[in-house]
């Protein structure tokens, strides 16, 4: 099968719209998501910081916008670790006090991102955070 009749290929152009929808930033800051393999964890680098007036996030401390892209020199608000994408959502959800999430939608787009790190990690494979 090719094109869109292929499932696959069907369930991949549904995620790469939604992947172009505008998203409101969470106001509690922003993960950065890696696997440790040889660890055999999942690792997400949890980052302060503030949405401006143009809805921009920016560093707390300089109040200069983040680039989307790039390497930037901050250091982490919090680690959370786990060997399966459960735990580590139970590191942030529930153990993590405050709540470094505020958004519904910041939250199930970490679900997603920590189930895809734990498939690579199991596999053996890279993982790329979306």
């Amino acid at each position: 099968m090719t094109g869109l009749t292929n499932p696959t290929a069907r369930l991949s152009a549904i995620d790469d719209q939604l992947s172009r929808r505008p998203l409101a930033l969470d106001p509690q800051g922003y993960f950065l998501i890696y696997l440790q393999p040889a660890e055999g964890l999942i690792c997400a680098k949890h980052f302060s910081n503030v949405i401006d007036e143009r809805g921009l996030a920016c560093d707390p401390e300089t109040g200069k916008p983040l680039p989307a892209r790039g390497k930037l020199d901050r250091s982490a608000a919090a680690v959370f670790q786990g060997r399966t994408a459960k735990e580590v959502c139970v590191e942030i959800f529930e153990r993590a006090n405050p709540c470094p999430v505020s958004q519904l939608d910041h939250a199930a787009y970490l679900g997603r991102e920590l189930v895809r790190a734990e498939i690579a990690l199991v596999c053996g494979e890279p993982y790329c955070q979306d």
